[in-house]
């Protein structure tokens, strides 16, 4: 038996980048840099025995806005998400449509693959965090309604494009999911977004959903999150009904995650894969690979062994402008997850 194991995502840019991104370098500069920054990440990736990579998310200028980049019907004053440090990130605002993609994730996997034959997940955003950009008040000439319709085409042929390019699997970032029910406790906006996600997975089959993931955490930026203070027991059975193969689940920086793991084991389906985590990526300190092991096997405790896998809590960068962790300590965080599950896996078996 083999316990999977895979990186949730971004990886810190490399100073030369953040610094290019800063000063707001040209065009063909900053591509030669993010297409650098794609071939050192992977070579990392490689160093750690990571078994599945990811591009690092190194030319995202977000894991939730990249669609949007260049679309010019939007304004800055959009949904404000508040951490519990004290800062904030905002959305963008929808003006007016139609509303489309300007750029679609199997870009991103096609520049990584020119530096790696290793099975490469995608990343993706959830179509529930970018139907945030709609405004509260209707579109003059925009429904609600026919935006909703072309976002569900929009994020549907993101996650088709990456499967048709040949991702090994693409993971669906729902971290909105846990944010929900502090903006609305009493969890409609968490069907919302559930309904809303069904209706992208609805367009693949049962065999190609087993290859779609959905990653949900509380948010991980700057050292800090949005909705860890938020009852995991009110998201997890709503987070079971999304229509996916692949479960991505926040578990390192739980307080109580055998409560959590509880609540796992009586909502996820035979069908799912539930990969744990066990690397809090806003946690300087480097786990050691026992602490790995000891999380994976207290998992195992709620989790059959043949559907668990395991993961980081998060991405180590979701944004570009985040600089909190270094990229030494993500890799050797990833080092980590990798032998722990490897010590965890031999006790197993």
């Amino acid at each position: 038996m083999i316990i999977p194991t895979e990186p949730i995502g971004s990886i810190p840019r490399p100073q030369y980048l953040v610094e290019a991104l800063q000063r707001q370098a040209g065009v063909d500069e900053l591509a030669g840099l993010q297409e650098r920054a794609v071939a050192e990440t992977i070579a990392a990736f490689a160093e750690t025995g990571s078994p599945v990579v990811t591009d690092g998310e190194q030319s995202k200028p977000s894991f939730a806005t990249y669609p949007l980049a260049g679309f010019g019907a939007l304004a800055p004053d959009g949904v404000v998400i508040p951490f519990e440090d004290g800062h904030t990130r905002q959305l963008p605002r929808l003006t007016a449509g139609p509303f489309r993609y300007q750029t679609y994730a199997d870009q991103y996997f096609t520049a990584a693959r020119r530096h790696t034959d290793r099975p490469i997940k995608q990343p993706v955003i959830a179509a529930s965090a970018v139907s945030l950009i709609y405004p509260a008040d209707e579109l003059d000439g925009y429904s609600r309604d026919a935006f909703v319709e072309d976002l569900v085409d929009e994020a549907a042929a993101d996650i088709r494009r990456s499967l048709d390019a040949g991702a090994d699997s693409v993971q669906i970032d729902f971290t909105e999911g846990r944010l929900s029910l502090k903006l609305d406790p009493s969890g409609g906006l968490l069907r919302s977004f559930v309904e809303l996600n069904n209706r992208v997975l609805d367009r693949f089959t049962p065999e190609e959903r087993q290859r779609i993931g959905v990653h949900t955490c509380p948010g991980g930026d700057q050292d800090s999150a949005h909705s860890l203070d938020v009852d995991y027991a009110g998201l997890l059975p709503s987070l079971f009904e999304l229509r996916a193969g692949r479960f991505f689940v926040q578990m390192a920086s739980e307080e109580n995650p055998s409560a959590a793991l509880a609540v796992i084991r009586d909502h996820a389906k035979p069908e799912h894969r539930v990969f744990i985590g066990v690397i809090d990526p806003i946690n300087p300190a480097v786990e050691t690979p026992e602490t790995v092991r000891d999380r994976i096997l207290l998992a195992a405790e709620y989790i059959p062994a043949d559907r668990l896998g395991t993961c980081d809590d998060c991405g180590f960068s979701p944004f570009a402008d985040d600089t909190s962790t270094s990229r030494d300590i993500a890799f050797a965080k990833i080092a980590a997850r990798v032998s722990g599950t490897k010590l965890a896996e031999d006790m197993l078996n």
